[in-house]
């Protein structure tokens, strides 16, 4: 008699709009799907895709992230996605192109959610005599 895994189930879960939001940093990319309610459904980093070092954060290898994500997106119905992008570096341009590529997903918006900062740059101390 065979013992059951152990471990979560996967829940058969079905989202028709969902939310892709794509962090890109100096030195990697990060991209979570999260459905309406916010509940994260798949996230991956380039370092998945056993990249190293610099070339984590390149457009190529985050293009191939997001269409991996896109196509396992596939088992949870997903059919729109709007995209919010965090941090200006080139890994950007990838994720725009593997959306293109993939056209079996519609783009509903795209958000820039960039932190500006307030006030400026810290100023200078006055010296002590």
């Amino acid at each position: 008699m065979a013992t059951p895994k152990k471990g979560r189930k996967k829940k058969d879960i079905k989202v028709t709009t969902g939310t892709l939001f794509v962090n890109t940093t100096k030195n990697n990319t990060l991209i979570n799907l999260c459905d309406q309610d916010g509940n994260k459904l798949l996230g991956w980093g380039t370092g998945l895709l056993w990249y190293k070092w610099a070339k984590k954060n390149t457009p190529y290898a985050a293009e191939v992230l997001t269409k991996n994500l896109l196509k396992e997106a596939q088992n949870y119905w997903l059919k729109e996605i709007g995209v919010v992008l965090r941090w200006v570096w080139m890994a950007r341009d990838g994720v725009f192109k593997a959306i293109n590529e993939i056209w079996l997903i519609d783009l509903l918006y795209i958000k820039e959610a960039t932190p500006i900062q307030f006030w400026g740059c810290k100023g200078k101390r006055p010296k002590r005599n």
